[in-house]
């Protein structure tokens, strides 16, 4: 018969217990392979999504023309060799039905969603302290506990609406890029407005200029654009990346972005200008990102920027007919500084009869009318109003739950002047809170695919690491957390791209303090900090 001392004893551990060992939030790419990885590792994992199903960004950007910007080749899991092989990409950039396709395949191949709760959108996470555990609410009112919390919500997540009055004013349809209808949008015979000039209005501007009646583009900032140049995937070139993908995978880690391709090792200013000129022709040709690796030192010296800024701007007067539609599309700014986009048939569009360019870079839309908007003092009609405004970039998608870590300090208080983080993947006095991608670490800088995988394998292993050793709970120290942010500043001011307003330092977003988020010192140094930490026994992490 159990003595009193035993029964207190028997409830005050199965208080103690948390019902879960670890609650994920997001089921994109990071969250899948979370779920994968951890319960492979026998943990009672569980992961919320916001979605009806897996995929993440991809899940909500449906738009017209949404593709991804690096190779398909390379933009996918490499944690599994026999998934490697028997998945077949069609085309060079994957569009996206064909990495949702992907994103299916793969939480079928793993039988993933019996462990995701779909249509739950997380609103509240609250640690408790004294129980060394999460607590986890969803916008239904249901309720988890678990002794590890991750956030894997995404960098490009959180829809950014800008504040114009009006909106609900507006009698057509409005739409915004980031959270488009699943069943697509027919824009046959519609007069048009397209709100923004950056990827996505790039990639969807073409199409749409094909169905409607009239297209107007309303642009801010004009943005730099290289053709994508896709094509479908010749089968001999997908069987010798598959038969090689080990060397390929391997170098590419070796790699800034972590992206496999080959980038001159020159200045722009030490070759003549017929040499530079051919460089920038055979990159523009082969289409891509990489048109950024014809020189070494794009980013980093302002003449040799000029150079390959001169050389784009010079494309887009060849190519759009009309001179004054042509100089409003030719960006001002270094080429670099945001991200660079990559497009089909973008500037060539601009030639079309049914579409028009507003530039409201002085006059900015006033106010959303009945009928459409107006700018300037004039109104333009429309049937429908298209947003392609991005995404409140790294931190939006944290910042809208209501995170509290020690003594219910809030993420949105200790972030109020700009994200601080331990390597993008911690953030002091949050103990037992992941993130994946953080702010602070490589992310959009690099492919997301690589650094996802080796953001989940960092936090499987502390997982691991804590379970082994008894140990329950983990949290950044404040010292190594000021030294990272302040590395990451030093770093950031060495290159050009922390030169101009984009959404890497949160200048999209009115209010938003300017702080350059991504870690720019490259992917290689960035892995080797995390070995170093991980050797030092786990360095700069309090574990208790």
């Amino acid at each position: 018969m159990a003595t009193d001392k035993t029964l207190k004893k028997k409830q005050v551990s199965a208080e103690a217990a948390p019902e879960l060992d670890v609650v994920v939030v997001g089921a994109g790419f990071a969250g899948m392979f979370l779920l994968h990885r951890l319960r492979g590792l026998g943990y009672r994992v569980k992961v919320l999504e916001a979605g009806s199903d897996v995929g993440g960004t991809w899940y909500w950007n449906r738009y017209p023309g949404a593709r991804c910007d690096v190779e398909s080749m390379q933009y996918s899991y490499q944690f599994s060799d026999d998934l490697q092989q028997d998945w077949d990409w069609t085309e060079r950039y994957a569009t996206q039905p064909e990495i949702i396709r992907y994103a299916h395949h793969v939480a079928d191949r793993f039988d993933l969603r019996r462990d995701i709760r779909f249509d739950s959108r997380v609103s509240a996470a609250h640690h408790d302290d004294a129980r060394r555990i999460w607590r986890i609410t969803t916008e239904k009112g249901d309720q988890f506990t678990a002794r590890w919390f991750v956030m894997a919500t995404g960098c490009l997540s959180s829809a950014n609406m800008p504040d114009i009055p009006g909106v609900d004013d507006f009698a057509g349809a409005i739409y915004h890029t980031g959270q488009w209808p699943h069943d697509g949008v027919d824009f046959t015979g519609k007069r048009v407005a397209v709100i923004g000039t950056g990827s996505s209005a790039m990639q969807s501007i073409p199409i749409i200029a094909e169905q409607a009646a009239s297209l107007t583009v309303f642009q801010r900032t004009a943005n730099y654009a290289i053709p994508a140049r896709n094509r479908p995937l010749d089968p001999a070139d997908v069987a010798d990346t598959k038969a090689h993908y080990g060397e390929i995978r391997a170098e590419a880690w070796r790699m800034p972005a972590g992206i496999l391709f080959k980038p001159n090792d020159v200045s722009a200013k030490a070759v003549d200008d017929a040499e530079r000129e051919a460089r920038f022709e055979h990159r523009w040709q082969k289409g891509g990102l990489t048109f950024l690796g014809a020189f070494n030192d794009l980013l980093l010296d302002e003449e040799s920027n000029r150079y390959a800024a001169d050389f784009v701007r010079n494309k887009i007067r060849q190519t759009v007919k009309d001179p004054a539609t042509a100089e409003l599309l030719c960006p001002t700014n270094i080429i670099g500084c945001k991200r660079l986009c990559v497009d089909t048939d973008y500037y060539q569009t601009f030639n079309r009869a049914n579409v028009s360019l507003v530039d409201i870079s002085a006059t900015p839309i006033e106010v959303i009318t009945a009928t459409g908007l107006r700018t300037g003092g004039k109104d333009h009609a429309f049937d429908c109003i298209v947003f392609a405004t991005g995404f409140d970039a790294m931190t939006g998608s944290l910042l809208r739950v209501d995170i509290r870590g020690s003594g219910g300090r809030t993420l949105a208080d200790k972030w109020a002047e700009g994200p601080k983080t331990y390597l993008g993947l911690m953030t002091a006095g949050f103990p037992n809170m992941f993130m994946v991608t953080g702010p602070g670490s490589p992310s959009v800088l690099t492919n997301m695919l690589p650094s996802i995988e080796q953001h989940v394998e960092f936090i499987a292993d502390c997982v691991k690491h804590a379970s082994a050793e008894g140990l329950t709970r983990m949290e950044a120290e404040e010292s190594a957390e000021e030294a990272w942010v302040a590395h990451g500043d030093q770093v950031a001011g060495l290159t050009l791209r922390s030169t101009c307003s984009s959404w890497y330092i949160g200048a999209n977003i009115p209010g938003k303090p300017r702080v350059f988020m991504p870690y720019i010192g490259g992917l290689p140094a960035y892995l080797e900090k995390c070995s170093d930490v991980v050797a030092k026994g786990y360095d700069g992490f309090r574990l208790s």
